[in-house]
């Protein structure tokens, strides 16, 4: 195919695959067309052009995007940035940026990203990378200390209340809200979030929930339909909606084998991960603990006292213990890395609940082997739920409570109030900020690995990834599982309340013993609460309540 045809079909939205399939796919597309390329001709606007551009940066299906793939989307994703600063603007200023290095994501590709903004601007980023379970305890230092060693800081929404509360943080200009189009943010993650005293804070880069990633052949195969059947399974063999379901099928598949390996069911995360792996167990507790009718499951929002030791919670952590037998050996030394990387993505294990990476790496990971046999929904519910008000189990006239998990709601990049006494450095500091907050560039993190699942409503265009190369069934999957989790009325929605990693993490370190048999869940439930109570009276407790009502919304 001639050179100058090839890069004619691109323009148009296809995918290389579509080019890989001969010139002669390319010329009955064509004549279906009328006009020639008029089935594939996008929008004529510069911004779908650039788009379009970038995911082809490397395809999908084209294998694990590189530092130069990086280097270049952020290069293509600078006009921007050019539009409010000249070249060379900020010679001689040196920022340091602060932020995750989980699964070599996150800081690793804002390097790449930044890198064509340093040789336009002239200024230099010197870089703090964290693993995943060190980054509460380094930022807590930092706060505690006094010793705010970095000009931005990659954080989550949860953190707020500690450093944006506490003054720590720089006040978004209005450039930057206007480069990076703030109103395009899903809405789930507007103002409060992102915000303090009513001042914005926050450059999205990341909108979290935790849905339910599942093995579609899995749940297809004929013979262990068959053995569900013969071995009295309630109902069809099918894809679970409850977590009373999730339990009985990983029991089921325990000593099964599918496709000659052995099989298993669902995949706990049942070890500490500096606070986040709190939230995995959070996700099995949703359906149970969020009730439709009150807006807190955490705490309650009078008196902030702990919900952790009721019985919705306590029947999530015995479901964790009584399934642990069910799960690959040693199990219970699998953090939530292991659950989605080295298992689920490498075909160990049918179901696991994580953020939203899974969608786009079983797609585009080197090491996933199962990207056409992926499916996606929100998480499973329950057939009843606890109502903390009256002390029962009800069972909804509407059926299964589902009550998805907006675990951390996504991160975002800060910058630091220190930067706020130079005005050359502030804006340098912003500028990276808005950079890698931009409309453009979010897609493509969106589409590949990169820490970061859609959050911006230009996200959920299906034709956009269709044209990337995902095929146009999974995707609509994975995107609805989103949508549907950030919508859903019931949502159980992540509290920006100070402190609230040292909560989850004390919670972390009493269920690592709790899952280990040295407690039961009552008993490790109990203790939970009583380490809150302490925490709570340590950080005050009125201020505690009216910063957690407000989260809620009440």
């Amino acid at each position: 195919m001639k050179v100058s045809l090839y890069n004619q079909f691109m323009r148009a939205g296809a995918t290389r695959r579509d080019v890989l399939k001969g010139a002669a796919s390319m010329a009955a597309i064509a004549a279906a067309s009328g006009a020639g390329l008029g089935a594939l001709t996008r929008p004529a606007s510069a911004a779908g052009e650039l788009r379009a551009q970038i995911l082809q940066i490397p395809g999908v299906g084209k294998g694990q995007p590189t530092d130069a793939d990086f280097q270049q989307v952020g290069e293509l994703c600078l006009e921007a940035t050019k539009a409010s600063v000249k070249e060379g603007e900020f010679a001689g200023v040196q920022l340091t940026f602060m932020g995750l290095n989980n699964q070599n994501l996150h800081n690793v590709l804002f390097r790449g990203f930044l890198k064509p903004w340093e040789t336009y601007t002239g200024a230099k980023i010197n870089w703090i990378d964290l693993a995943q379970a060190d980054y509460n305890a380094r930022l807590q230092q930092s706060i505690a200390t006094g010793t705010v060693d970095f000009d931005i800081i990659e954080m989550g929404a949860p953190f707020e209340g500690d450093v944006c509360g506490k003054g720590l943080t720089s006040e978004m200009p209005d450039w930057v809200k206007d480069q990076i189009d703030m109103k395009d943010v899903v809405a789930y993650l507007q103002p409060p979030v992102g915000t303090w005293d009513g001042k914005q804070y926050r450059v999205t880069v990341d909108g979290d929930a935790h849905n339910f990633n599942y093995r579609t052949d899995v749940f297809a195969d004929a013979d262990l339909a068959k053995a569900w059947q013969e071995g009295g399974g309630g109902g069809e063999w099918g894809v679970p909606k409850t977590w009373q379901q999730v339990q009985a099928v990983t029991k089921f598949l325990k000593g099964k084998q599918f496709q000659g390996q052995d099989v298993f069911g669902y995949l706990d995360a049942p070890k500490a991960w500096g606070g986040f792996g709190f939230y995995f167990l959070g996700s099995r507790a949703s359906a149970y603990a969020k009730h439709p009718d009150d807006k807190a499951w955490l705490f309650d929002a009078d008196t902030m006292k702990p919900r952790i030791n009721n019985p919705a919670w306590v029947r999530a952590i015995q479901d964790v213990i009584d399934a642990l037998p069910s799960e690959p050996a040693d199990q219970i030394n699998a953090d939530p890395n292991t659950t989605a990387f080295q298992q689920f993505l490498a075909g160990t294990g049918s179901m696991v609940t994580w953020w939203g990476d899974v969608g786009s790496n079983v797609k585009t990971n080197d090491s996933s082997v199962v990207g056409d046999v992926t499916g996606f929904s929100i998480l499973p519910g329950s057939d009843d739920v606890y109502n903390s008000k009256t002390g029962q189990w009800d069972k909804l006239a509407s059926g299964p409570n589902h009550a998805p998990n907006c675990a951390y709601l996504g991160w975002g990049v800060y910058v630091m109030a220190r930067v706020d006494s130079d005005e050359k450095k502030k804006k340098a500091a912003w500028s990276a900020a808005a950079h890698l907050g931009g409309k453009d560039l979010s897609l493509w993190c969106a589409a590949y690995p990169s820490g970061f699942q859609p959050y911006r409503n230009s996200h959920f265009d299906i034709p956009e990834w269709v044209a990337a190369g995902y095929d146009e069934a999974f995707i609509t999957s994975y995107l609805k599982s989103e949508a549907d989790s950030y919508n859903h009325p019931n949502a159980a929605i992540e509290p920006r309340i100070p402190g609230i990693f040292q909560y989850y993490s004390a919670a972390e370190d009493i269920l690592a013993n709790t899952f280990a048999g040295k407690m039961t869940a009552q008993e490790g439930a109990d203790a939970i609460a009583a380490a809150w109570e302490k925490l709570t009276d340590q950080i005050g407790r009125e201020n505690q309540i009216k910063l957690y009502k407000a989260s809620l919304g009440m």
